[in-house]
């Protein structure tokens, strides 16, 4: 297929890559500044711009990854011409219905569920790919586009992806944060954080065979008082990270009690 990305931040730069690979052609990228888009179409071929107006009239599929905030003030300026195109949105907290109205006939959701950096090329074949279309069209040409490059393909709505996108939030970005936490209270008797990997990569495996419920260890479940009070304390002069321990521990320990 010939498609035109709009954006070329992490996500599109990881998908551009990805689909290229699986045989594509990139004919055009779009970004806020000419230069984002020439370093991506340097990797994934196309023509760069930082104007709307300058990409191609037609493509197979124009892909928009940037940032949730400004699709729906995009789309209405994307579609000048290009509405008889297929549009799909990239987002995991963005409704199918961001397009009504914006001139689009065919459009829908290619949400890939991972996080992404430019610089470290992703396994596309282990993402999980979860589309929506608003016709029968759309919906087989996201479905052709994600399994080009993936193995695990799903239809999801709108609705379920809101709460599918929440669920990553607690799985990556909080855990990454406790993660930078953590190399807080390390730094501070002047460890490194690569002391936790062996602890996080059990972690992870353990997940892959045990429900995290029943992986759970630590002093919380249990609320093993005297333990919790002294970590508690270390972190007095850190009111804000005192908070965060002293809330998850409780979290934790509520978690594991017996149902009533």
């Amino acid at each position: 297929m010939d498609i035109v990305l709009i954006g070329a931040g992490r996500l599109a730069t990881q998908l551009g890559l990805a689909l290229r690979g699986a045989g594509h052609r990139i004919t055009a990228v779009f970004s806020r500044t000419l230069a984002s888009a020439t370093m991506l179409t340097e990797r994934v071929g196309g023509k760069p711009t930082d104007s709307l107006a300058e990409l191609p009239m037609e493509a197979d599929v124009f892909i928009v990854a940037v940032k949730d905030s400004v699709v729906a003030q995009l789309l209405p300026l994307l579609a000048q011409g290009r509405g008889a195109c297929p549009v799909f949105h990239t987002a995991g907290s963005l409704p199918l219905s961001v397009f009504c109205g914006t001139g689009f006939t065919h459009y829908g959701v290619l949400y890939p569920m991972q996080t992404f950096s430019k610089e470290r090329t992703v396994d596309f074949a282990r993402v999980p790919f979860f589309i929506e279309g608003n016709d029968e069209l759309s919906l087989s040409i996201a479905r052709t586009l994600a399994t080009s490059v993936s193995g695990d393909v799903r239809e999801l709505s709108s609705e379920a992806r809101r709460h599918l996108h929440l669920a990553a939030v607690f799985a990556c970005n909080f855990v990454n944060h406790c993660y930078e936490l953590s190399a807080d209270v390390l730094q501070a008797c002047h460890l490194p954080f690569d002391v936790m990997l062996p602890l996080i990569e059990e972690t992870a495996e353990k997940v892959r065979t045990m429900h995290p419920h029943e992986a759970q260890t630590g002093p919380a479940v249990r609320y093993d008082e005297q333990v919790i009070q002294a970590q508690s304390m270390l972190l007095a002069d850190r009111p804000q990270l005192r908070a965060v321990y002293d809330l998850l521990s409780k979290s934790i320990h509520q978690s594991h009690q017996p149902q009533k």
